[in-house]
C-alpha cells in the first residue's frame, strides 16, 4: 500500500506532462478564434469566438450567451489562467448553457495553448485539466 502513491504520482505526471510541453506563445495568437469542437462535440453552431490580445494580456469575445473580457495572468510557462467578466443575458438553449458553462471553467481554472492540425484544419487547442477546446482562427 505505501508503493501505491509513488506508483500512482508518477503515472499521473506521465500523463499530465505531455499536456502542458508543447505549448505556444500567446503572442502568434493576437486575433479572433471560433471554437469548433468542445470535448469531442462538434458546437460551431453555438458561435463561441475568443479574441486574444497578447500585447495587453487580454481576452475577450462572446461565450456563446454574453460578451465576454478578462485579464490574462500568467501562471508557468506558456500556461495562463483568467477571471471573466461577461453580460448577463439568458442563454438560447442547452448547447449554448454547454458552451458557456465549460469555455469558463476552462479559462477560469488554467489552460495552456497549442498551435495543431485537427479534424484537417489549422487552429488552436485550449486545454484546461478538464476540457479540451479547438478553435479555428476566423479570417482566414
Amino acid at each position: 500500500m505505501r508503493y501505491l502513491k509513488p506508483i500512482l504520482l508518477c503515472s499521473l505526471t506521465a500523463l499530465i506532462t505531455p499536456l502542458y510541453a508543447a505549448s505556444t506563445d500567446l503572442t502568434n495568437l493576437a486575433g479572433d478564434w471560433h471554437l469548433r469542437v468542445m470535448d469531442g462535440y462538434d458546437v460551431r453552431k453555438v458561435r463561441a469566438i475568443l479574441d486574444f490580445d497578447p500585447k495587453q494580456m487580454r481576452i475577450g469575445g462572446f461565450d456563446a450567451c454574453n460578451r465576454i473580457s478578462g485579464k490574462l495572468t500568467s501562471i508557468g510557462e506558456h500556461r495562463y489562467k483568467t477571471t471573466l467578466r461577461s453580460t448577463r443575458m439568458a442563454c438560447r438553449g442547452q448547447s449554448f448553457t454547454f458552451v458557456s458553462r465549460r469555455l469558463h471553467e476552462a479559462l477560469e481554472s488554467g489552460f495552456t495553448v497549442k498551435e495543431e492540425k485537427r479534424y484537417g484544419i489549422e487552429g488552436i487547442t485550449i486545454k484546461s485539466e478538464r476540457h479540451d477546446l479547438f478553435f479555428k482562427r476566423m479570417g482566414r
